[in-house]
């Protein structure tokens, strides 16, 4: 039997990687408007960096890393997001004593054990920004608005961005105190997660998918009862900004996100009507992470965005990205069969591609007419003709794969010719 992919992973092809480079490079123009700078982190780090960065009492920690011990090492996870990997290369790169703030972006795979299913995979891929040392509803605002911009550039207008403040630990432990008292008769008819959570971390009960979950817990006590006042003014000045910068927003109290790092916003983007995998972004800020993970306070707030979702979601809308990957040459040697002109055509071929032209060359030994069906299925643009006669005079044939005409070209001209060619197409 042959040896398949593991499951919950992909293979993406040639056709689809192309889509992934248009969209990788709409997030990098992006990036350089807003003023982030790259940020590449090891794939796996020290379990210990996720169970106190992203919370032993989060699912992801609790029952999906993938998580291995090396001989004579440490325990050592595949990274299952990246928020704690930049706060640990932040510290540990003492870039809290650049002038701040600091303001990176990230991409790559992310690894998971969880059920595969429609949108969810455990090798998946999340393009994320943060920003270190500004604790100003601005900072909060911007990655909204940076996330907005980036899928209103793709077309996508079925969004809806839901918000919601989680409070600092003081309001939180007010609201824990409430949230307990509400659920603690309900708690047998809550599910086995809900009820784990119970003790340690009641606020992710309202996160709960579970549709009995969701209905005993409709009329809960939520967190805007309890902001304390520094939370109420620093909310109401990401709304302000957001209201500014004119993204409209829902006022979202039972969002939490997924995840026991957020203080303060949260945020999570939907497409609407594409179903139950409507979520596109996710974040918020971070105030007491930097901190947990052994650095001095310093507030942070960030976003992640699965790049499969994306996808998802162009597909779902109907859009079709501008993806243009054919040749523009396609160099025929005529015969195939002889050196001297298949050295040549190998040497116009190379030539062509040093002067930024996308040119081909058969590499299969065909006919010159099946050369030819092979330029055509190549999309070529033209093709340059390199014949025995054309050999000893110094020149080549060039010819419209559009029209059929052709002309004859001095060798040595043959690039600029082509170029103007393509330019002018």
């Amino acid at each position: 039997m042959s040896v398949l992919k593991p499951r919950g992973t992909n293979d993406f092809l040639p056709e689809t990687t192309a889509k992934w480079r248009y969209v990788e490079n709409k997030l990098r123009e992006l990036c350089k408007e807003y003023g982030y700078g790259e940020i590449r982190t090891p794939i796996f780090e020290e379990t210990e960096l996720f169970q106190r960065g992203v919370g032993d009492t989060t699912d992801i920690v609790q029952k999906e890393m993938y998580t291995f011990v090396m001989k004579g090492e440490h325990s050592l996870t595949l990274r299952p997001e990246n928020t704690a990997s930049a706060v640990r290369a932040y510290l540990e790169n003492k870039l809290y004593g650049a002038v701040q703030p600091i303001k990176v972006w990230y991409m790559g795979p992310m690894f998971r054990y969880e059920k595969p299913q429609a949108g969810r995979f455990r090798q998946f891929h999340q393009f994320g920004i943060e920003i270190f040392g500004s604790a100003s509803p601005l900072a909060d605002a911007e990655i909204i608005t940076f996330a907005w911009e980036f899928y209103r550039r793709l077309g996508i207008e079925n969004l809806q961005l839901h918000l919601n403040s989680v409070g600092c630990p003081e309001c939180r432990a007010k609201h824990k105190k409430a949230l307990q008292e509400y659920l603690k008769p309900l708690l047998p008819k809550l599910c086995e997660s809900c009820q784990s959570r119970y003790e340690r971390n009641p606020l992710r009960i309202l996160d709960c998918k579970s549709p009995i979950c969701s209905e005993l817990t409709k009329d809960a006590p939520t967190m805007d009862e309890f902001l304390c006042d520094e939370c109420k003014e620093h909310f109401e000045g990401v709304k302000s900004a957001l209201d500014a910068a004119g993204i409209p927003y829902v006022l979202n109290k039972r969002l939490v996100r997924g995840l026991d790092y957020y203080t303060k916003t949260a945020f999570e983007i939907q497409a609407v009507g594409i179903g139950a995998q409507s979520a596109v972004c996710g974040g918020g800020r971070y105030d007491g992470l930097v901190e947990e993970l052994g650095g001095n306070p310093t507030p942070g707030v960030g976003f992640a965005m699965g790049m499969e979702r994306i996808f998802n979601t162009l597909d779902a809308c109907g859009i079709e990205l501008p993806v243009e990957e054919k040749t523009d040459v396609f160099v025929i040697a005529a015969p195939a069969d002889n050196k001297q002109i298949l050295n040549k055509a190998f040497e116009l071929t190379l030539e062509l591609r040093r002067e930024g032209i996308k040119a081909e060359q058969d590499l299969l030994g065909r006919s010159m007419k099946a050369q030819f069906k092979a330029a055509d299925r190549s999309g070529a643009k033209f093709t340059v003709i390199v014949g025995e006669s054309e050999v000893e005079k110094g020149v080549v044939q060039v010819r419209s794969m559009h029209d059929g005409s052709q002309e004859e070209i001095e060798e040595s001209m043959v690039a600029s010719y082509i170029n103007a060619l393509v330019i002018n197409d």
